[in-house]
Protein backbone atom coordinates (compact mmCIF):
# COMPACT_ATOMS: atom_id res chain seq x y z
CA UNK A 1 0.00 0.00 0.00
CA UNK A 2 3.05 2.42 -0.10
CA UNK A 3 5.23 3.89 -3.21
CA UNK A 4 5.96 6.50 -5.09
CA UNK A 5 5.00 8.69 -7.45
CA UNK A 6 7.97 10.21 -9.33
CA UNK A 7 7.53 12.73 -12.07
CA UNK A 8 9.42 15.87 -13.54
CA UNK A 9 10.21 17.48 -16.51
CA UNK A 10 11.93 15.72 -19.57
CA UNK A 11 15.49 14.62 -18.54
CA UNK A 12 15.60 15.02 -15.02
CA UNK A 13 16.01 11.13 -14.75
CA UNK A 14 13.10 9.35 -14.16
CA UNK A 15 13.48 6.35 -15.63
CA UNK A 16 16.73 6.36 -14.54
CA UNK A 17 15.60 6.59 -10.82
CA UNK A 18 12.81 4.18 -10.75
CA UNK A 19 15.59 1.82 -12.09
CA UNK A 20 18.04 2.79 -9.42
CA UNK A 21 15.32 2.97 -6.69
CA UNK A 22 13.77 -0.19 -7.24
CA UNK A 23 17.52 -2.04 -7.46
CA UNK A 24 17.99 -0.51 -4.47
CA UNK A 25 14.72 -1.33 -2.26
CA UNK A 26 15.50 -4.92 -3.25
CA UNK A 27 18.89 -4.85 -2.04
CA UNK A 28 17.07 -3.81 1.47
CA UNK A 29 14.93 -6.53 1.30
CA UNK A 30 11.21 -4.86 -0.10
CA UNK A 31 9.18 -6.93 -2.98
CA UNK A 32 9.31 -3.65 -5.52
CA UNK A 33 6.54 -3.39 -8.50
CA UNK A 34 7.48 -0.36 -11.56
CA UNK A 35 4.47 0.39 -12.73
CA UNK A 36 5.31 2.88 -15.96
CA UNK A 37 1.98 4.78 -16.87
CA UNK A 38 4.27 7.26 -19.51
CA UNK A 39 3.45 6.04 -22.74
CA UNK A 40 6.28 7.79 -24.59
CA UNK A 41 8.47 5.79 -23.18
CA UNK A 42 9.35 2.82 -25.18
CA UNK A 43 12.69 1.60 -23.87
CA UNK A 44 12.53 0.50 -20.13
CA UNK A 45 15.71 -0.53 -18.09
CA UNK A 46 13.73 -2.12 -15.54
CA UNK A 47 11.30 -5.00 -14.94
CA UNK A 48 7.73 -3.54 -15.79
CA UNK A 49 5.02 -5.11 -13.84
CA UNK A 50 2.67 -2.74 -14.99
CA UNK A 51 2.45 -0.93 -18.45
CA UNK A 52 0.50 1.70 -19.75
CA UNK A 53 1.13 0.35 -23.49
CA UNK A 54 -0.99 -2.52 -22.95
CA UNK A 55 -3.72 -0.11 -22.31
CA UNK A 56 -2.90 2.50 -25.23
CA UNK A 57 -0.26 3.72 -27.29
CA UNK A 58 1.16 7.47 -28.19
CA UNK A 59 1.81 6.05 -31.48
CA UNK A 60 -1.52 5.33 -31.99
CA UNK A 61 -3.43 8.15 -30.60
CA UNK A 62 -0.83 10.37 -32.09
CA UNK A 63 -1.79 8.68 -35.61
CA UNK A 64 -5.47 8.25 -35.13
CA UNK A 65 -6.47 11.29 -34.01
CA UNK A 66 -3.44 14.31 -35.64
CA UNK A 67 -1.93 14.94 -32.36
CA UNK A 68 1.78 16.06 -31.52
CA UNK A 69 2.88 14.36 -28.61
CA UNK A 70 2.15 16.72 -26.18
CA UNK A 71 -1.41 16.64 -27.26
CA UNK A 72 -0.94 12.54 -27.77
CA UNK A 73 0.07 12.32 -23.97
CA UNK A 74 -2.87 14.58 -22.29
CA UNK A 75 -5.25 11.85 -24.54
CA UNK A 76 -3.18 9.18 -23.06
CA UNK A 77 -3.91 10.28 -19.63
CA UNK A 78 -7.54 10.98 -20.25
CA UNK A 79 -8.34 7.65 -21.36
CA UNK A 80 -6.54 6.22 -18.67
CA UNK A 81 -8.67 8.33 -16.01
CA UNK A 82 -11.68 6.95 -17.63
CA UNK A 83 -10.38 3.28 -17.89
CA UNK A 84 -8.90 3.51 -13.91
CA UNK A 85 -10.58 0.25 -13.67
CA UNK A 86 -7.84 -1.71 -15.60
CA UNK A 87 -4.90 0.06 -13.70
CA UNK A 88 -6.91 -1.22 -10.02
CA UNK A 89 -7.19 -4.72 -12.02
CA UNK A 90 -3.22 -4.24 -12.49
CA UNK A 91 -2.30 -3.21 -9.21
CA UNK A 92 -4.71 -5.68 -7.18
CA UNK A 93 -2.36 -8.51 -6.98
CA UNK A 94 0.15 -6.40 -6.08
CA UNK A 95 -0.82 -3.52 -3.29
CA UNK A 96 -0.45 -6.24 -0.37
CA UNK A 97 3.48 -7.22 -0.53
CA UNK A 98 4.46 -4.84 -2.72
CA UNK A 99 5.97 -1.40 -2.53
CA UNK A 100 5.12 0.54 -5.82
CA UNK A 101 7.21 3.08 -8.00
CA UNK A 102 4.98 4.67 -10.67
CA UNK A 103 6.84 6.80 -13.00
CA UNK A 104 5.12 9.36 -14.74
CA UNK A 105 5.49 11.18 -18.23
CA UNK A 106 7.44 13.85 -18.18
CA UNK A 107 4.87 16.57 -19.97
CA UNK A 108 5.06 19.07 -16.70
CA UNK A 109 1.90 20.43 -17.62
CA UNK A 110 0.43 17.24 -16.61
CA UNK A 111 0.33 18.16 -12.90
CA UNK A 112 -0.15 21.66 -12.50
CA UNK A 113 -2.83 22.39 -15.50
CA UNK A 114 -4.58 19.29 -16.24
CA UNK A 115 -6.16 17.61 -13.99
CA UNK A 116 -6.28 14.02 -15.51
CA UNK A 117 -3.50 12.90 -13.45
CA UNK A 118 -4.10 14.47 -10.76
CA UNK A 119 -7.97 12.14 -10.66
CA UNK A 120 -6.17 9.10 -11.84
CA UNK A 121 -3.69 9.37 -8.45
CA UNK A 122 -6.70 10.51 -6.26
CA UNK A 123 -8.95 7.54 -7.34
CA UNK A 124 -6.06 5.06 -6.78
CA UNK A 125 -5.58 6.91 -3.28
CA UNK A 126 -9.17 6.56 -2.57
CA UNK A 127 -10.44 3.39 -3.84
CA UNK A 128 -7.03 1.17 -2.92
CA UNK A 129 -5.95 2.81 0.23
CA UNK A 130 -2.57 3.87 -0.82
CA UNK A 131 0.25 5.83 1.07
CA UNK A 132 1.90 7.59 -1.67
CA UNK A 133 4.91 10.39 -1.60
CA UNK A 134 5.41 12.48 -4.70
CA UNK A 135 9.15 12.59 -5.54
CA UNK A 136 9.39 15.67 -8.12
CA UNK A 137 13.08 15.21 -9.37
CA UNK A 138 14.77 18.46 -11.00
CA UNK A 139 18.08 18.84 -13.12
CA UNK A 140 20.83 20.10 -10.35
CA UNK A 141 21.89 21.87 -13.16
CA UNK A 142 19.51 24.33 -13.30
CA UNK A 143 21.36 25.75 -10.06
CA UNK A 144 23.88 27.44 -12.57
CA UNK A 145 21.31 30.03 -14.03
CA UNK A 146 19.22 31.71 -11.56
CA UNK A 147 16.62 32.30 -13.92
CA UNK A 148 16.23 28.39 -14.93
CA UNK A 149 16.55 27.90 -11.03
CA UNK A 150 13.40 30.10 -10.20
CA UNK A 151 11.78 28.67 -12.98
CA UNK A 152 11.99 25.41 -11.15
CA UNK A 153 11.26 26.79 -7.82
CA UNK A 154 7.61 27.51 -9.18
CA UNK A 155 7.22 24.63 -10.72
CA UNK A 156 7.80 23.29 -7.99
CA UNK A 157 5.52 24.67 -5.67
CA UNK A 158 2.27 25.05 -8.00
CA UNK A 159 2.69 21.57 -8.79
CA UNK A 160 2.87 21.01 -4.99
CA UNK A 161 -0.30 22.93 -4.90
CA UNK A 162 -1.88 21.50 -7.68
CA UNK A 163 -1.26 17.76 -6.28
CA UNK A 164 -2.05 18.25 -2.46
CA UNK A 165 -0.06 15.00 -1.40
CA UNK A 166 3.29 14.11 0.69
CA UNK A 167 6.02 15.78 -2.05
CA UNK A 168 9.20 16.00 -1.80
CA UNK A 169 11.56 17.79 -4.00
CA UNK A 170 15.23 16.64 -5.46
CA UNK A 171 18.06 18.25 -7.05
CA UNK A 172 19.05 14.96 -9.53
CA UNK A 173 22.07 14.57 -11.07
CA UNK A 174 24.15 16.26 -7.76
CA UNK A 175 27.20 14.34 -8.81
CA UNK A 176 27.37 16.05 -12.33
CA UNK A 177 26.74 19.53 -11.21
CA UNK A 178 30.53 21.00 -10.79
CA UNK A 179 30.57 20.13 -14.81
CA UNK A 180 27.64 22.33 -15.67
CA UNK A 181 29.51 25.34 -14.29
CA UNK A 182 30.13 27.00 -10.53
CA UNK A 183 27.40 28.04 -8.46
CA UNK A 184 26.83 31.69 -7.29
CA UNK A 185 26.04 30.23 -3.64
CA UNK A 186 26.56 27.37 -1.43
CA UNK A 187 24.61 24.19 -2.66
CA UNK A 188 22.87 25.17 0.76
CA UNK A 189 21.58 27.88 -0.53
CA UNK A 190 19.41 25.90 -3.31
CA UNK A 191 18.46 23.04 -1.44
CA UNK A 192 16.82 25.37 1.49
CA UNK A 193 15.42 28.01 -0.66
CA UNK A 194 17.31 30.76 1.07
CA UNK A 195 16.38 34.66 0.58
CA UNK A 196 16.12 34.62 -2.80
CA UNK A 197 17.01 38.68 -3.23
CA UNK A 198 20.65 36.98 -3.19
CA UNK A 199 19.76 35.79 -6.63
CA UNK A 200 18.45 39.34 -8.01
CA UNK A 201 21.82 41.03 -8.48
CA UNK A 202 22.81 37.90 -10.63
CA UNK A 203 19.41 38.32 -12.56
CA UNK A 204 20.04 41.92 -13.10
CA UNK A 205 23.34 41.42 -15.08
CA UNK A 206 22.01 38.40 -17.31
CA UNK A 207 20.80 40.40 -20.51
CA UNK A 208 18.13 38.11 -21.00
CA UNK A 209 16.37 38.72 -17.94
CA UNK A 210 16.83 42.73 -17.43
CA UNK A 211 13.43 43.04 -19.32
CA UNK A 212 11.65 40.67 -16.81
CA UNK A 213 12.70 41.82 -13.17
CA UNK A 214 9.88 43.29 -11.77
CA UNK A 215 8.13 40.18 -12.39
CA UNK A 216 11.15 37.71 -11.38
CA UNK A 217 11.10 39.53 -8.44
CA UNK A 218 7.63 39.11 -7.23
CA UNK A 219 7.33 35.34 -8.92
CA UNK A 220 10.31 35.19 -5.83
CA UNK A 221 8.15 36.85 -3.43
CA UNK A 222 5.17 34.14 -4.16
CA UNK A 223 7.91 31.53 -3.57
CA UNK A 224 9.02 32.73 -0.46
CA UNK A 225 5.41 33.96 1.33
CA UNK A 226 4.24 29.98 0.31
CA UNK A 227 7.49 28.92 2.38
CA UNK A 228 7.24 25.38 0.96
CA UNK A 229 10.00 24.31 -1.70
CA UNK A 230 12.91 23.14 -0.14
CA UNK A 231 15.25 20.20 -2.07
CA UNK A 232 17.01 17.44 -0.75
CA UNK A 233 20.25 15.84 -3.12
CA UNK A 234 20.38 12.58 -4.89
CA UNK A 235 23.39 10.71 -6.81
CA UNK A 236 21.23 7.99 -8.10
CA UNK A 237 24.30 6.09 -8.00
CA UNK A 238 25.91 6.32 -4.39
CA UNK A 239 23.36 4.21 -2.03
CA UNK A 240 24.34 7.07 0.91
CA UNK A 241 22.73 9.54 -1.47
CA UNK A 242 19.97 6.93 -2.29
CA UNK A 243 19.74 5.48 1.49
CA UNK A 244 19.28 9.20 3.31
CA UNK A 245 16.44 9.89 0.17
CA UNK A 246 14.53 6.64 1.71
CA UNK A 247 14.72 7.26 4.96
CA UNK A 248 12.69 10.59 4.21
CA UNK A 249 10.27 9.29 2.11
CA UNK A 250 9.36 6.56 4.74
CA UNK A 251 8.74 9.37 6.96
CA UNK A 252 6.80 11.18 4.84
CA UNK A 253 4.66 8.57 3.66
CA UNK A 254 4.16 6.57 6.91
CA UNK A 255 6.28 3.58 6.02
CA UNK A 256 8.34 3.83 8.48
CA UNK A 257 5.07 3.97 11.63
CA UNK A 258 3.58 0.74 9.59
CA UNK A 259 6.72 -1.57 9.30
CA UNK A 260 8.42 -2.02 12.74
CA UNK A 261 11.73 -3.31 10.48
CA UNK A 262 11.84 -0.60 8.07
CA UNK A 263 14.83 1.02 10.62
CA UNK A 264 16.83 -2.26 10.36
CA UNK A 265 16.50 -2.58 6.14
CA UNK A 266 18.98 -0.52 6.17
CA UNK A 267 21.46 -2.49 8.10
CA UNK A 268 21.42 -4.82 5.09
CA UNK A 269 22.93 -2.22 2.83
CA UNK A 270 26.76 -3.03 4.64
CA UNK A 271 26.50 -6.87 4.67
CA UNK A 272 25.18 -6.79 1.30
CA UNK A 273 27.12 -6.72 -2.18
CA UNK A 274 26.07 -3.46 -4.13
CA UNK A 275 25.15 -4.62 -7.62
CA UNK A 276 23.41 -2.39 -9.39
CA UNK A 277 22.76 -2.97 -13.45
CA UNK A 278 21.55 1.05 -14.14
CA UNK A 279 25.03 2.08 -15.71
CA UNK A 280 24.08 0.09 -18.40
CA UNK A 281 21.33 2.16 -19.77
CA UNK A 282 22.69 5.15 -20.15
CA UNK A 283 19.78 8.24 -19.65
CA UNK A 284 20.63 10.53 -22.40
CA UNK A 285 19.86 7.15 -24.51
CA UNK A 286 16.53 6.94 -23.28
CA UNK A 287 15.85 10.61 -23.89
CA UNK A 288 16.81 10.64 -27.39
CA UNK A 289 14.40 7.53 -28.07
CA UNK A 290 11.56 9.45 -26.96
CA UNK A 291 12.54 12.50 -29.14
CA UNK A 292 12.76 10.55 -32.27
Amino acid sequence: MFGQLVIGPPGSGKTTYCNGMSQFLSLIGRKVAVINLDPANDSLPYECAVNIEDLIKLSDVMAEHSLGPNGGLVYCMDYLEKNIDWLESKLKPLINDHYLLFDFPGQVELFFLHSNAKNVISKLIKKMDLRLTVIHLVDAHLCCDPGKYVSALLLSLTTMLHLELPHINVLSKIDLIESYGKLAYNLDFYTDVQDLSYLQNHLDQDPRSSKYRKLTKELCDVIEDFSLVNFSTLDIQDKESVGNLVKLIDKTNGYICWHEGSVVEFSKIAAAPLDWDYYRYPFYILQCKRSI
